[in-house]
């Protein structure tokens, strides 16, 4: 919490003119949504800095770019809260709320934010389906799905892009993080998150 603070105080000098969030990131989207996104945590100066889940940032430019070619957005670009951007059927949310120091959520983070993530996903009855965006947010919400009274599969199938977990109720869906070190090393392609999102889309219509 006081390193979010610090951030949002002392500001990246290319967003010195703005007014930072600085508090926990709510979730974003449709809250009838049949499709729920995990990621990890909001990035210092991405949802940190505009209040929005994976908005301002190069990991929320390839997200929104793919939910729209997969028919999940009005449109491909995520600036700001007040840029017209819509969410059908799906609603995006993180593990951790709060910006973590190098984007490494602690234990006691992970913790602190599993109640309200618990509760999210009670208050979200029409959920078919959950993508999660790489391994941290994958071992979370099955901690959390566990917490709820779903059985998950022991021991635990290993992360990776395309991996499915059929759980009661829900289908997992991982896919890896749209970070600058997986888009920008090739990791990850824009046709492998393409297929992750057509396989939604199918997961949630079956």
């Amino acid at each position: 919490m006081e390193w979010r603070e610090q951030v949002a105080r002392e500001k990246r000098a290319a967003y010195r003119d703005d007014d930072y969030w600085g508090r926990p990131v709510p979730s974003f989207g449709d809250p009838t949504a049949r499709l729920l996104v995990m990621g990890l945590a909001p990035a210092a100066h991405g949802a940190n800095r505009t209040g929005r889940m994976f908005t301002g940032d190069r990991s929320g430019d390839w997200l929104y770019r793919a939910l729209h070619r997969a028919g999940f957005a009005n449109q491909a670009e995520s600036i700001d809260r007040n840029d017209g951007l819509e969410l059908r059927d799906v609603l995006i949310s993180a593990a951790v709320r709060c910006a973590p120091p190098a984007n490494k959520p602690t234990p006691g983070e992970r913790e602190a934010c599993g109640p309200w993530l618990r509760a999210e996903l009670d208050l979200m009855q029409d959920i078919r389906a959950i993508v999660v965006l790489g391994n941290f947010a994958y071992v979370q919400t099955l901690r959390i799905l566990q917490a709820s009274g779903i059985e998950v599969p022991r021991p635990r199938v290993p992360f990776g892009h395309g991996v499915e977990v059929s759980l009661p109720g829900y289908t997992l869906l991982c896919s890896y993080h749209p970070s600058q070190q997986n888009t920008f090393t090739g990791k990850l392609t824009e046709e492998m998150f393409d297929a992750i999102w057509s396989r939604a889309r199918a997961l949630i219509e079956a």
